[in-house]
């Protein structure tokens, strides 16, 4: 069984918030064999160029040599990476139109950047815009976080997406030879909640199955985001997958579900949005 993924793309501006996205970009894409895409979004506008060429000039310089850094760490870790500076007036934007002129089907990025008045957001403003409107999956890493080794937990509501979402994560968890997790939260353990639970989970081990992963079933009640973190400590799983939007919004806008922002932010693992 293959990773669901052949074209990825890293998203780094070369920070040490930037380093678990870096490792973990250039062990997944040894681990499937596959060059690396990457690219690092410069922020800049005209107004800013003209006012201050000279802090303009830096800025790109620097830019550029952090280029020439992440393409050293990736031949260092033995990795093919076609790498490049994206400017732009917005960051999120930039890295949403690399991603869409490369066809990507993931992009790995850090889960938060440097502190400010923004400090108390688990999930940094940019990458949370990229979650939001990018056009694949989004694997969104701590800066501490390794590639997964140890079990894959899968978090399902009763959505009409969660069945890509287990196949996704059972593809993973097969062709890494991890042990799988299913697990959906009903928010009271009343019986006829956790009946219809169970309905969910059993749907969602039996498109896991159909991608050749046998998984384990898991139930638990309470606010979603915090039990599904809570589990994948409980349970030492060190990839979580989650759907891209909560079954209650709807729409023809892409929105960035409060269980899959507030797993990200609880989870000390990598994270990954499944596109729905």
């Amino acid at each position: 069984m293959d990773l669901p993924y052949t074209r990825i793309l890293l998203a780094t501006e070369h920070t040490e918030f930037d380093a678990g996205a870096e490792r973990v970009a250039f062990e997944l894409a040894r681990h499937c064999g596959a060059p690396l895409a990457g690219v690092l979004p410069l922020v800049t506008n005209a107004e800013y160029e003209v006012v201050a060429p000279e802090l303009a000039a830096q800025a790109e310089a620097q830019a550029f040599a952090r280029l020439g850094q992440v393409r050293a760490a990736a031949a260092a870790a033995g990795v093919a990476l076609e790498l490049r500076v994206r400017q732009g007036e917005d960051a999120a934007r930039e890295i949403v139109a690399e991603a869409e002129r490369g066809a990507a089907d993931l992009i790995v990025a850090r889960r938060r950047g440097r502190q400010g008045f923004l400090a108390r957001l688990r999930v940094g403003e940019m990458v949370t815009r990229v979650a939001t409107d990018a056009p694949c999956d989004v694997l969104l890493v701590p800066r501490a976080a390794r590639m997964w080794s140890r079990r894959v937990l899968v978090a399902v509501d009763a959505s009409p997406a969660a069945e890509r979402v287990a196949e996704t994560a059972a593809r993973i968890a097969a062709r890494c030879a991890l042990p799988l997790t299913v697990a959906t939260v009903t928010a009271h353990d009343g019986a006829a909640e956790r009946g219809a639970a169970e309905a969910v989970v059993d749907r969602a081990v039996a498109a896991a199955a159909r991608c050749g992963a046998t998984a384990e079933r898991r139930v638990a009640a309470g606010r979603a985001a915090e039990a599904i973190a809570a589990l994948a400590t409980e349970l030492g799983a060190d990839l979580v997958v989650v759907g891209r939007s909560d079954p209650a919004r709807s729409g023809p806008r892409r929105r960035l579900g409060a269980t899959a922002h507030g797993v990200t932010g609880l989870a000390s693992c990598p994270v990954l949005i499944v596109g729905t």
